[in-house]
């Protein structure tokens, strides 16, 4: 395999900078889904931890460094999920946190950011403006800046998910995995490619948030001028150089699913895995549910990757009002 960024070394030397309340999450075959996706599936469960998504995974690592160093501050742009995960982080080991974020954002995510004892800015725009934002206030305070999936110990922290898979899986011919940025794709995909390369790597990304895909497609960074999504998690429109490079070396595909079909994706995980998920967890589901003959036969390991999500929102999504 070309080298990426990551060193499978570095991952196992990562793993035990991490809380071990985030690791070895649950991974469990789940048969009452395949009925219903005509495939052997397995889950890997990311939200049963104090920030309920995987981003903790990165932070920690992130945290555990810069503590062991001078720095006693720091900042990041976030959706919601890497802000509460670093929040979590620095707060347990006396950095100063401050998280930028869309006022747009989950009301969820964003509460649990104050309630770790961060400093919250939002802005008017969206992500890509929080990354701005951000950026500014680093250089501007002289503090480190922590940029999800372009920072290698976001993507180190990440792939431990992929040792956890390599190491306790049965034999699974298929990983699906959601694409934001990055980091979860490229740490994952990684660890798979170095050690299982047979398992093919898909990617799986909203169609109203389309650019990393795009890139992925053209081999050049793409970038788009708006995002429209249900899935605030994986709704950039600037992919990074350095994360895609490494994306083109470890993806064997990369996806894109309709809204539609993530809520679909959501409402299955319900009522038949008991699963309640933000819409960025679903998108593994949603791959499936639009291609089900691709699946047919394969043992396919989806990551859900978080629960953080605005009830109301997703009591209309998914109409629980109807469920008993």
């Amino acid at each position: 395999m070309q080298k990426t960024r990551l060193d499978t070394a570095r991952i196992r030397a990562a793993r035990r900078l991490i809380d071990p309340v985030f690791l070895d999450t649950p991974l469990y075959r789940c048969e009452a889904l395949e009925p219903v996706l005509g495939c052997t599936v397995s889950i890997k469960l990311e939200t049963a931890n104090p920030v309920r998504s995987f981003k903790a995974r990165g932070t920690e690592v992130v945290a555990s460094r810069l503590a062991a160093g001078d720095a006693r501050a720091v900042v990041c742009a976030s959706a919601g999920n890497l802000g509460q995960a670093l929040a979590w982080s620095g707060r347990g080991r006396g950095l100063d946190v401050t998280v930028v974020a869309s006022r747009f954002a989950t009301v969820a995510k964003l509460d649990r950011i104050r309630a770790l004892d961060a400093r919250l800015e939002l802005v008017d725009g969206d992500h890509e403006m929080a990354r701005e934002r951000a950026a500014a206030l680093a250089r501007q305070d002289g503090i480190r800046l922590v940029e999800d999936s372009l920072d290698i110990e976001t993507c180190e922290g990440a792939a431990t998910i992929g040792l956890e898979l390599v190491d306790t899986a049965p034999s699974f011919d298929t990983v699906l995995i959601a694409l934001g940025g990055g980091a979860l794709a490229t740490g994952v995909g990684h660890v798979l490619k170095a050690l299982v390369p047979e398992v093919e790597v898909i990617c799986v990304q909203p169609q109203g948030a389309p650019a990393m895909t795009r890139s992925w497609h053209r081999r050049r960074v793409v970038t788009t001028d708006s995002a429209d999504t249900i899935a605030d998690g994986v709704a950039g429109r600037r992919p990074i150089p350095a994360v895609l490079r490494d994306l083109l070396l470890v993806a064997d595909d990369a996806v894109l699913v309709q809204e539609a079909s993530i809520v679909a994706g959501m409402r299955t995980l319900l009522d038949h895995a008991g699963l309640v998920v933000e819409p960025s967890a679903a998108l593994g589901i949603a791959a499936i549910l639009e291609d089900r003959p691709r699946f047919a036969d394969r043992h396919v390991v989806t990551l859900v990757c978080g629960n953080n999500v605005d009830m109301d929102a997703y009591h209309r999504w998914v109409g629980v009002s109807g469920h008993a």
